[in-house]
Formats: C-alpha cells, sequence, structure tokens
C-alpha cells in the first residue's frame, strides 16, 4: 500500500463526472459559495451547504493548497421565487416587520453568522455582500447590454440564445433537467432572466440605485458573477451551492459570465453540489412557524456539532433524511468519540506528566506535515492514509469517519497515545467536529423547556446512589420519581457513562 497522497477528486456538476482537481493558479485554491438571503433565520436544510463547503475547504487546505474561500451575503435583489416575477424577499420582510431593511439584513445575517459558529464553519477569507457591490454590477451590465440584454418595462433581460448551450449544467432540455420559470410580459424566451429590475412606477424600494435602465435594483444572479470575479478572478477553481441552484441560478450565472468574458468560460472549472435535506413533517418550511433552525435543535437539548455530524454521516451528494431519532443517534457517537479522545488524553498525561497539546494548531494540519513529524513507524500507519483516500474521493467523508474509531479502538493501542491524539487532530481539522477540544460535559445541552437545573440534577443524583450503595431501593426509587417527573431519563448501566440526560 503506496503513502503517497491520494490525487483529490470532485464531482463535477457540469461534466458530471469525477475530476482531478487541477488548480488554476499552482499551490492555490479558489473557492466561492452561494450564500444565505438574510430575509428569515436559515434552516438547518440550509445550513447543511455551509457545512458541505466548510468541509470542502477544509480538504483542501489538508491537501495543502493556499485556500480563498468567498461566502457572499444576498442583502438586495432576491425575489420571493427563483424566476423574475414575485416580491423582493427583503423589501417583503421589511413591510411585514415595519423595520428598515437594512436592519432586517444585518438582524439575519448576524442569525445565520451565530449558526456558522455554532457549527464551527471556518471564517472564509471574504463575506461578500451584495450591496456593496451594486455600482460594479451596473458596470459588469454596462458591458453585458448591448450584445446580450433587451429593455423591458420591468427591467433590462439577458437574452439566453445569445449564449453558447445555456443551461447546460442545469441539463435543460433533456430528462436530466427541471425548469421552474414564471412568464414575465415581453420576455423573448421562456428562460431569459433580469440582470437589472426597475422600480415600478408610483413606487419607492428602500434599497433602488440609479442606473443607466432607470431606478432600481439589481436581479439576484447578477450579483455572484461580479463578486466571484472580483474577489477570485476568472476563471477560479470552484463553485459552490445548493442543488436548488443548479436549475436556474448557475446556469444564469454561467450565460452572464460567458457574455463578459466573450467566451464559452464558465467562471469556475469545477460546480459542486450539495442535495437537500429531507424532513417529512414540513417544518423546513420558513413559513411552517416553528420550523427547523439550529436554534431549535439547541433549545430541545441537542448540541450544535451533532447535527455536524449528522450531515457527515451522509454524502453530501446524497439526500439526507433529518429526524429527532437520527439526530439522537449521531449525538449518541460524537459522545462516544469525545470520551474515547479524553482516555488517551488522561493515558498520555500518566505516562508524562504533562496534558497533551497537538502539534499544529487548527487550520495548519496537512497531510505531508503530519507525516514528517510523526515517528518512523508511525509515519506508515494507514489510519490517515486511508482518510486521506477517502475524504479525497469527492469528499467521502461518511467513509472517512470510520478511521475515528479505528484510531479509538482496540486494534491501535500498540501506537502511543500521543501519535493516536495526533491523527485525531488532524483528522479533526477536516472534519470539523471539535473532538479533541471539547468534553463530554460540553455536550450537554440543558433545554430550553427544563425547570430543573444541572445542580439540582446533580445532587439528587448523588443521593440516590448513596441510597443505592446501603441499597434502600425505596428512597432509590423515590428519588427516581423525582428526577422523572422533573424531565431527567436516569441512565443506570449507561455505557457511555453518562447519569442523566433531560427529555426533549
Amino acid at each position: 500500500m503506496t503513502d503517497a497522497p491520494a490525487p483529490l477528486r470532485l464531482f463535477n456538476s457540469l461534466t458530471r463526472q469525477l475530476e482531478e482537481f487541477q488548480p488554476v493558479h499552482p499551490g492555490e485554491a479558489r473557492v466561492y459559495s452561494c450564500g444565505p438571503t438574510v430575509y428569515n433565520y436559515p434552516h438547518i436544510g440550509n445550513m447543511r451547504a455551509y457545512v458541505f463547503a466548510d468541509t470542502l475547504g477544509r480538504t483542501l487546505s489538508f491537501k495543502g493548497y493556499k485556500l480563498t474561500h468567498v461566502i457572499n451575503i444576498t442583502d438586495v435583489g432576491h425575489l420571493t421565487d427563483d424566476a423574475d416575477a414575485g416580491e423582493d424577499k427583503l423589501e417583503k420582510a421589511a413591510a411585514e416587520k415595519a423595520q428598515s431593511i437594512w436592519d432586517i439584513a444585518r438582524h439575519y445575517t448576524e442569525a445565520y453568522w451565530a449558526d456558522v459558529k455554532a457549527l464551527n464553519i471556518r471564517q472564509p477569507a471574504h463575506w461578500s455582500i451584495a450591496t456593496d457591490y451594486v455600482p460594479q454590477m451596473i458596470e459588469f451590465a454596462k458591458a453585458i447590454a448591448d450584445r446580450h440584454c433587451y429593455e423591458l418595462e420591468s427591467g433590462l433581460y439577458f437574452d439566453t440564445t445569445t449564449v453558447a448551450d445555456y443551461g447546460r449544467l442545469a441539463r435543460h432540455g433533456t430528462d436530466e433537467g427541471e425548469s421552474r420559470i414564471d412568464p414575465v410580459d415581453g420576455k423573448r424566451h421562456p428562460a431569459d432572466f433580469a440582470i437589472w429590475r426597475k422600480t415600478p412606477a408610483g413606487e419607492t424600494r428602500q434599497m433602488e440605485w440609479d442606473s443607466p435602465w432607470g431606478k432600481g435594483a439589481p436581479g439576484w444572479h447578477l450579483e455572484c458573477s461580479v463578486m466571484s470575479e472580483a474577489l477570485l478572478g476568472f476563471p477560479f477553481d470552484i463553485h459552490t451551492g445548493g442543488i436548488d441552484h443548479r436549475e436556474i441560478h448557475h446556469p444564469n450565472e454561467i450565460a452572464q459570465n460567458q457574455a463578459h468574458s466573450c467566451s464559452d468560460a464558465s467562471g469556475a472549472r469545477i460546480w459542486m453540489h450539495n442535495n437537500f435535506l429531507i424532513e417529512r413533517s414540513g417544518k423546513m418550511s420558513k413559513s411552517a412557524g416553528e420550523f427547523l433552525r439550529l436554534q431549535l435543535l439547541i433549545d430541545k437539548g441537542y448540541h450544535p456539532l451533532a447535527y455536524r455530524l449528522m450531515c457527515l454521516q451522509a454524502h453530501y451528494r446524497s439526500e439526507l433524511e433529518f429526524s429527532w431519532e437520527g439526530l439522537g443517534a449521531a449525538l449518541t457517537r460524537l459522545k462516544r468519540i469525545v470520551m474515547g479522545v479524553q482516555r488517551l488524553k488522561t493515558q498520555h498525561k500518566e505516562k508524562y506528566g504533562a496534558e497533551w497539546s497537538p502539534l499544529h494548531p487548527p487550520g495548519e494540519w496537512t497531510l505531508q506535515k503530519f507525516k514528517s513529524a510523526m515517528t518512523d513507524d508511525f509515519a506508515q500507519s494507514n489510519n490517515l492514509l486511508q482518510f486521506d483516500r477517502e475524504i479525497s474521493n469527492d469528499l467521502g467523508a461518511q467513509s472517512a469517519l470510520l478511521e475515528i474509531e479505528l484510531v479509538l479502538g482496540p486494534g491501535a493501542e500498540k501506537q502511543s497515545a500521543s501519535d493516536r491524539l495526533n491523527t485525531l487532530a488532524a483528522i479533526d481539522d477536516v472534519l470539523g467536529l471539535s473532538i479533541c477540544t471539547i468534553s463530554r460535559t460540553d455536550l450537554r445541552v440543558r433545554p430550553k423547556a427544563a425547570k430543573i437545573t444541572e445542580d439540582e440534577i446533580e445532587t439528587l443524583l448523588a443521593k440516590r446512589k448513596e441510597a443505592r450503595a446501603i441499597k434502600d431501593f425505596a428512597t432509590s426509587d423515590k428519588l427516581r420519581d423525582e428526577l422523572v417527573a422533573a424531565g431527567v431519563e436516569v441512565m443506570d448501566g449507561d455505557p457511555l457513562g453518562w447519569d442523566w440526560r433531560l427529555e426533549n
């Protein structure tokens, strides 16, 4: 078995093939990810896209590339559907809440950033805010207007017949393709889309700018073309987004990029899309009231990293079905891993009389650095090499996760606790589960509805343990009933070593 790093192979939605990653700029990786429209809180399905993009970025860093990652914030221009009909989502939210559209955008941007932090998603090199780039969007539109656009009363529209092979990313015109485009009066072709949307006569929008086509706002698709070129340059390496972007938004981006470059270039060499998170009760919709956002999971007593692990347990191109049972199983798996890491830390301290510290800080692990720092025997260990093969195979995190449990298992005991911990730290630098820095008590999240405090729980448990020790089972049962009435499930003999958990 060779110990050479595995080539990084990624699935390109544009070609529908696995392709070996060959950077545009040697030694660098430039990635653009479609970010949120900040008119409401993100639901957990939205956040799956950013766990995927973060795993991609972490993998590129692990493979030794200098990463430049851009995530945009859409604070203008996104309508209530993916076509050119309906209301602006930000304008609509501001009107409903009787607030400034700028305040709405700021509030939900900060809420999204809080979820990013809770899920241990690394900060990108740039958060690109759409409204900061409106002048550049107008210049971009002016550069393509004469050859590729036409003007209607409602705005400036892109003629999709003026570029080669429009819609090839979505496979338009084949059984694989989809279409959700509503008609707009005067459009030459159904797939044509807005570059600039004029403010309707008699209306005033909170976000509007002067342009050669009248006062108004940019079309949603324009912002990503402009910001990706401005921050990464054309061509760049990878563009990511949800699979829903593959059908309309990204084909329209590609068309704009082709028009602006006067070529068939799509802007990015590789387009990657994560599949949907499926939830059967219908609570994924933001119109469902208490929809499934990350804070709801926390309020019910689940640590957010359990959701990150749940995402990693399915391949990013597969649908992932959400259930509370599945989330609970992911939390249990994470607890087991964290407890295994703690045992290794204890072994290390007992042997060396000092706390273990990793060879490299987070974000600086690479396979080559790891191998050069390990002992000669351990440098040939299959654990990290196999992890590298799995994660390099189109981000196969669901298989790569198994290497954590193998490192923690009895078969790895011939290796030192220090080497095993460094292996785990290197793996976790890619998976982002914080397994080497959090404790099992960190994973205890008190449900919002719980009335009893943790100190009260521990006091009652201690009394119950004393009663059981002297075989006073009547008192033990009484204390157990008291805990159950307070919403505490007592878990006698739990192999995890956890004494209790609060019911959700």
